[in-house]
């Protein structure tokens, strides 16, 4: 039989107030996950596994415990990150509700015997998005075949609706909190989508909760993550916010083309992986002329062909092998708000110059 918590989601924010809710205990959200059963468990990635939490009235919450082996900040330390976290609001950022570090007993084998050890167990607790991420959205796209003219433009325009609002949910941690915040993980499964499809970034912040060297570690070592990392971060750990912005153009990408980025499964160890990125992105070029884009989006007039234009070139920008050739997430904001074509100059130019050098 679950287990309820015996607070309701109207007190939650009286006592949050209007900016956050802070430290809860653990038992707030053991109870509220049913003791973190199994039949609760939403997903599981590099820093955790993520639970649904049920509040007395029925309201619905996320509680991330953190991996067991998950090097955390000491103590104070954790709190006052974390509590900095908890400030950052914004609609297309997922809010972080509340954390807990609290040290527990846990049974251990030293030696050959088992001992109790006393362990910090790290806790955080956001707002649910109740249709999943963006990931389960686009692999259900796929199979949309069949679908009617109508439901076609109803998508491209649910897409553009999550791509803008992507980028500013970037912008936000970029520019509005005053140090950028660089999400170094920014990919299909860490961006949630509400009941109204608001794209919501998930998991911002972790590099300053666990440290950058440790979250390149993880993030790197899961399976698929690395084909959305910039390849400076991936093989050399230099981390700006110009890597978050080549994640975003591959994001943006498999939008568009409701294709997965081959890149993805690709084995980054290679020494001719970032030559790969660089062919691959030209073959998308070829494919995604201006003829294939009309014929692709037929259904669609000239306004929103317009929209998938501006977006397919700075996808292309986004994705350029070389950082400084990258857009600032302002800039990415301002071309698809203005709804230009964008770009085209720069594209020619480029693709010459990538031709001659690879």
């Amino acid at each position: 039989m679950p287990v309820y918590l015996h607070i309701t989601s109207k007190e939650i924010t009286h006592l949050c107030g209007a900016q956050s809710c802070g430290s809860w205990s653990r038992s707030f959200h053991w109870n509220s996950t049913n003791g973190f059963s199994d039949e609760r468990k939403i997903s599981e990635g590099a820093f955790g596994t993520v639970y649904r939490g049920i509040l007395q009235d029925g309201q619905v919450i996320a509680v991330k415990k953190l991996a067991g082996n998950t090097i955390v900040p000491a103590g104070q330390q954790f709190k006052k990150e974390a509590t900095n976290l908890i400030v950052v609001r914004h609609e297309n950022i997922q809010k972080l509700l509340s954390y807990c570090s609290e040290a527990i007993k846990n049974v251990v084998e030293h030696k050959g015997k088992y001992i109790l050890v006393d362990t910090d167990e790290c806790i955080l607790c956001y707002e649910y998005a109740p249709k999943g991420s963006l990931r389960e959205y686009l692999a259900d796209a796929s199979k949309r075949t069949n679908s009617t003219d109508d439901s076609k433009i109803t998508d491209w325009d649910t897409n553009f609706k999550i791509i803008k609002g992507i980028c500013q949910g970037l912008l936000f941690l970029h520019q509005g909190m005053g140090a950028p915040i660089v999400h170094l993980d920014l990919q299909p499964a860490n961006i949630l989508l509400d009941d109204n499809m608001v794209p919501k970034i998930a998991d911002f912040g972790l590099s300053r909760l666990f440290g950058q060297e440790q979250t390149r570690i993880r993030t790197t070592n899961v399976v698929g993550a690395k084909g959305y990392m910039a390849p400076e971060y991936v093989y050399n750990g230099e981390i700006s916010p110009q890597c978050d912005i080549y994640s975003l153009g591959v994001v943006m990408l498999e939008i568009i083309t409701g294709e997965k980025n081959c890149s993805v499964d690709k084995d980054m160890s290679s020494s001719n992986f970032a030559i790969d990125i660089v062919i691959q992105n030209l073959q998308i070029r070829k494919t995604w002329t201006e003829e294939y884009i009309v014929s692709k989006y037929s259904f669609l007039e000239a306004d929103r062909l317009q929209q998938v234009r501006a977006c397919i070139e700075v996808a292309f920008r986004c994705v350029d092998i070389s950082q400084k050739n990258r857009p600032s997430i302002e800039e990415v904001v301002k071309k698809l708000n203005d709804n230009p074509w964008p770009f085209q100059k720069h594209r020619e130019v480029q693709m010459k110059e990538k031709m001659v050098y690879y």
